[in-house]
């Protein structure tokens, strides 16, 4: 058995970062435990400084690509079609997007428990599939409960502030190596998968490395 270290950058509110996760959870599946995966993720935020009420989707495509909020709107084919091939219903998808300052605060302080692929699961649900906005403390809370971690403690860590300095710095640290899009999948602090990758494509990468 060979075990890889995986440093995942990504963020909640990315379609390609819940469908990412599901195909490389496929991936590893499929290797029967005969390649073995040891995944922390690190914060790229993709709309930092929203307001609390988030932004509507079709309105932050438009400002980014410079296109009509309406030709946003006809966007999305490809994420829904890769979505279903990974299994995900992605039912309750909203039409905002949110902050996940806060979401990635709370990722830092499961990862202190063991408890992050957890919560991110946790996370992804909460947005993708029941359309909540989480960037709300109470969404959080029920979130990181859900994972396993303790209710009273999340509440703390939200409220006062906790881990906001260790994502900032987690964040900048993987901006100055020059990722700049989420998904990223970093493979033993070498070797980069960009992307939402099929299941087979990162089995086969994963055969190899573990094979050197």
């Amino acid at each position: 058995m060979h075990t890889l270290r995986l440093d995942i950058v990504s963020d909640i509110v990315c379609p390609w970062c819940y469908i990412g996760l599901a195909n490389l959870e496929r991936a590893l599946g499929a290797l029967g435990g005969t390649v073995q995966a040891d995944l922390t993720f690190h914060p790229l935020q993709l709309n930092p400084g929203l307001p609390p009420e988030g932004e509507l989707s079709s309105d932050n495509i438009a400002r980014k690509y410079g296109i009509t909020p309406d030709q946003a709107k006809s966007r999305g084919g490809g994420v829904r079609a890769a979505a279903q091939e990974a299994g995900l219903a992605m039912a309750g998808r909203p039409d905002r997007i949110y902050d996940t300052f806060d979401a990635h605060r709370l990722l830092a302080f499961a990862a202190k428990d063991g408890r992050q692929v957890a919560l991110k699961h946790a996370l992804f649900d909460a947005y993708f599939e029941r359309g909540l906005n989480i960037s709300g403390h109470d969404v959080l809370i029920d979130a990181a409960e859900a994972a396993g971690l303790d209710r009273s403690e999340a509440k703390t860590v939200l409220k006062t502030g906790r881990f906001a300095a260790e994502v900032h710095d987690d964040e900048i640290e993987w901006r100055s190596e020059g990722i700049a899009s989420v998904p990223t999948m970093v493979i033993d602090g070498e070797f980069t998968i960009n992307g939402a990758q099929a299941p087979d494509r990162i089995e086969r990468a994963f055969r190899k490395l573990a094979a050197r």
